[in-house]
């Protein structure tokens, strides 16, 4: 079923967002009189709030003004609100990692003037960035500190800001649909009682969308959908359209085609009007759907092709692939299998697009803290290089007025330079410190060949490698473990575990590729080429696998859930290299990468899980149990063995080839 999860990023302003001729005159006119300067820079944070929309050039400016005045006079709340609406005009052009630094500067301004609702304000602000790039890790810790903070000021506003945001963090898995419907329970009548319609309907639609998910709650569905509906025409933002598609959904389901086609028409033609083409794309979707449902096969092939053709112009693969299954299933309902063959396979060639946009979207969320790191240190070395020019202006009207007092010009010219060279040799240590901090965070991220080849060309050569053992761990059962821990527990628990994987492979000079979720990758032979990786692996998985077994007694002990894990590794080809161009992420890629994978998925809970060809490297060393031919997942049969252990005191002698 097609979901939209629709998210509050409430950037809680204090003043309108769409610029309105007659309010802008009427602040501009304010500005033009003789007022006390606090004044003048609440009434520039308000002009540049009208800009954000239409001229975020301009709400820099005007922004930028405020902050200078604001931290001339020392008005602290007038700086942190300045830096908030930078922070927001970056946000309207889609430069993150700037507006996440301006919003961290609010914080620390908020926070040393204890201003709770400010501080509530941009720990959200932080949480929507975080996850409009795909780390939802990352933005679900920043709303629930939002949510704290926010409760213990009774902040009712921000408290429904904080709770509809971490209920869309949770509805985007699959596992977290039991928590969302929670939170989302929670900010509905609170969000009723403040009377704020966005927050309404956003709570509205997505319960509708957990209810609609189970087809015996579709009266629930229905009302949900409608109290969306309802309360978007109040707050006129332009979200009609989903409200109306989402109802036609549940008559659809329902059989009930007339009034379905009705109201996913009249969803269409409005986001038509308002040029929404994303909703325009997903409302045609579901007209298909309902037209492919009552047997209209060629209304149903039209509607597909249309949505088909939005969703390219857009780059919304996620839906392309949606119409392509729809057609493919269409024609071969049309008895046309030469067209549902073609769409079959257009459909299987845009999961690999989609597979890649994924990615792109993981490797940004790794890599947005070091954007932002490199961006503060960029700051920093720029306000030192401003205090030392303050320096500099204070030593030379130090000497001028010292003229009259030439008993005691060269005591302060003395004091003077001693001064700028102190201080010159505590900024060079700075700039030494920021430098080894940036090299350190870089080989934190990639191997030290690739490092240095980032840093000498500016680009790295992707390699081929004959011979890599690729390993690969899951939790079994991790959804339900997840769904019975607090958040904090739950980073805490992985967070242990995963630094215990990492010292095991440290240990065997294995390469860290990523994590993602409960899953855990890493891979031997690469960047520097070692004859013995699959051995030095096998050991590897070996110490996890005991390393396990002795937090399970741990844990059974203490009367905690169990985390069981599955382990596989695989040997084969790989092609090793850096993706981006702003923001590097080290990653392999080849067959033997999905196979490693399959060895994981089809491997058992506490067993080590390896294909036949590594098997066949490493048979004179481990004792291992033949499982036979093994089915897995678009692999077909494989190989398998199960590891017990090395059959004697396995010594690797490490073999480097240039």
């Amino acid at each position: 079923m097609q979901r939209v999860i629709f998210t509050l990023l409430v950037l809680l302003l204090s003043f309108t967002l769409k610029g309105q001729d007659p309010v802008i005159d009427s602040l501009k006119s304010v500005l033009k009189n003789n007022i006390a300067d606090s004044v003048r820079v609440n009434t520039l944070i308000e002009l540049a709030g009208n800009y954000y929309r239409s001229d975020p050039q301009e709400a820099l400016k005007i922004a930028t003004q405020a902050k200078e005045l604001a931290d001339k006079i020392e008005y602290k709340n007038g700086l942190a609100l300045a830096h908030k609406a930078l922070g927001m005009a970056y946000y309207f052009q889609n430069d993150w990692v700037d507006a996440l630094v301006e919003w961290e500067f609010a914080l620390d301004v908020f926070r040393s003037v204890n201003d709770l609702n400010g501080e509530s304000n941009m720990l959200n602000n932080l949480g929507a960035v975080h996850f409009n790039g795909g780390d939802s890790e990352s933005a679900l810790d920043f709303y629930l500190q939002s949510l704290r903070v926010a409760e213990a000021n009774g902040d009712s506003l921000r408290i429904v800001t904080a709770l509809i945001n971490i209920g869309s963090v949770y509805l985007l898995k699959e596992s977290g649909h039991s928590l969302a419907f929670q939170y989302y329970k929670r900010a509905l009548p609170l969000s009723n009682k403040l009377e704020d319609y966005d927050a309404i309907g956003t709570c509205a639609v997505n319960l509708g969308e957990l209810y609609l998910a189970d087809t015996l709650k579709l009266d629930s569905a229905l009302f949900y959908f409608e109290t969306a509906l309802d309360a978007y025409q109040k707050s006129a933002t332009g979200n009609v359209a989903i409200a109306l598609n989402s109802i036609g959904k549940v008559y659809s389901v329902r059989r009930e085609y007339e009034q379905a086609i009705a109201y996913q028409l009249e969803a269409y033609n409005l986001a038509k009007a308002l040029d929404a083409r994303l909703e325009m794309a997903q409302t045609l979707l579901s007209l298909a759907n309902t037209y492919e449902r009552q047997g209209n096969i060629p209304k149903a092939i039209e509607s597909f092709r249309t949505a088909e053709a939005l969703a390219q112009e857009i780059g919304a693969y996620n839906l392309v692939l949606l119409a392509y299954g729809g057609l493919a299933d269409s024609y071969a309902e049309k008895s046309d299998y030469s067209n549902a063959y073609q769409y079959k396979t257009l459909f299987s060639n845009i999961k690999d697009t989609i597979y890649n946009a994924e990615m792109d979207k993981q490797l940004q969320a790794q890599t947005l803290s070091y954007e932002i790191e490199k961006k503060q240190g960029q700051i920093s070395l720029l306000e030192k290089d401003q205090e030392l020019k303050a320096v500099e202006l204070q030593r030379q009207k130090t000497i001028r007025n010292a003229t009259l007092l030439v008993g005691l010009l060269l005591l302060v010219v003395l004091g003077g330079l001693f001064s700028r060279y102190n201080y010159t040799r505590k900024t060079n240590k700075i700039i030494a410190a920021e430098k080894d901090r940036s090299d350190k965070l870089l080989l934190n991220i990639l191997p030290q060949e690739t490092a240095d080849e980032l840093k000498s060309k500016g680009s790295a050569t992707p390699k081929y490698y004959e011979k890599v053992s690729v390993l690969f761990t899951d939790f079994k059962g991790f959804t339900t473990v997840a769904e019975k821990l607090s958040p904090q527990q739950l980073v805490e628990e992985l967070n242990h575990c995963f630094m215990a994987f990492d010292n095991i492979i440290d240990k065997y000079k294995l390469e860290k590729i990523k994590t993602i979720g409960d899953a855990y990758m890493c891979a031997g032979g690469i960047p520097a080429i070692n004859d013995n990786n699959p051995i030095d692996v096998v050991l590897a998985a070996l110490e996890i696998r005991d390393f396990m077994d002795h937090l399970k007694v741990e844990r059974e002990a203490e009367g905690k859930e169990i985390w069981e894990l599955r382990i596989g590794i695989h040997t084969g080809p790989v092609i090793a290299g850096v993706v981006g161009k702003n923001k590097f992420a080290y990653d392999i890629w080849g067959d033997a990468v999905n196979t490693a994978s399959r060895m994981e998925s089809s491997g058992i809970p506490g067993q080590v899980n390896i294909s036949g060809t590594t098997y066949q490297f490493v048979a004179d060393y481990f004792q291992c149990v033949h499982r036979g031919k093994v089915e897995a997942k678009n692999k077909g049969e494989i190989d398998m063995y199960l590891v017990e252990g090395p059959k004697a005191q396995v010594v690797v002698e490490e073999v480097l080839i240039a």
